[in-house]
């Protein structure tokens, strides 16, 4: 016969959950003052288009997410962008391409960048590298890259940092202590991308246990790594 608690840790899966992308939810912080500033200055961004710079899980899907619903925007990651389907993209006069990089179709987001400015609408695009770096390979795409004025995420400080993991147990209907907190925060590397996946780690290990998220929990998942 099956013990319960191999039945449970059995049953444990990772539930898809609700990350809120409101503006009301979005962490402000020196790291990213610089960012939430370009989006809430909108329309007065010259020649408009703007781009946001950061590594993976710095916020910023929340952060066009947020221009998207101010602009009535739509949004497309990158790679999925395609010359034919461009016009319609633009169809609301705002556009916001998530993740470009290279390897993407450089030929449609060129196509994207003049019809922009033909048609007088705006675009915001995001980017885990700066858009003038190497790796483009069409000359005249790679000039006008250059040009659109970007900023940068800075690297959170342990108020942010503190702030992101509480938001991202939230996010998962999780309420965690102060102390909870307090002992990842020296121990976990110091990205978005990491909170994200200690906080997933987490909530899959009181799942298969069927704890809660506290200090002893943290600290045993820590243990085994």
């Amino acid at each position: 016969m099956q013990r319960p608690g191999a039945l449970a840790r059995q049953l444990a899966f990772d539930l898809p959950h609700a990350e809120s992308f409101r503006r009301d939810d979005f962490l402000a912080s020196p790291a990213n003052e610089a960012a939430l500033s370009l989006v809430e200055r909108w329309p007065a961004w010259p020649g408009r288009l703007a781009a946001i710079v950061g590594p993976h899980g710095a916020g910023k899907s929340h952060l066009a997410a947020i221009w998207a619903e101010r602009a009535g925007a739509r949004i497309v990651a990158a790679s999925a962008l395609a010359r034919e389907e461009v016009p319609a993209a633009l169809a609301t006069g705002a556009l916001a391409v998530e993740d470009v990089a290279p390897g993407i179709d450089e030929p449609a987001l060129f196509h994207l960048l003049n019809l922009a400015r033909e048609d007088g609408a705006w675009l915001l695009f995001t980017a885990s590298e700066r858009l003038d770096g190497p790796g483009f390979t069409l000359p005249d795409l790679v000039s006008r890259l250059r040009a659109v004025p970007a900023v940068t995420l800075a690297p959170p400080d342990d108020v942010l940092l503190s702030a992101v993991l509480i938001k991202l147990f939230a996010d998962r209907q999780l309420a965690v202590g102060e102390g909870v907190i307090a002992y990842l925060l020296p121990r976990m590397e110091r990205s978005f991308a990491a909170a994200r996946a200690t906080v997933a780690k987490l909530d899959a290990a009181a799942l298969s246990r069927g704890r809660a998220v506290s200090r002893g929990l943290a600290a045993e998942i820590f243990r085994q790594e």
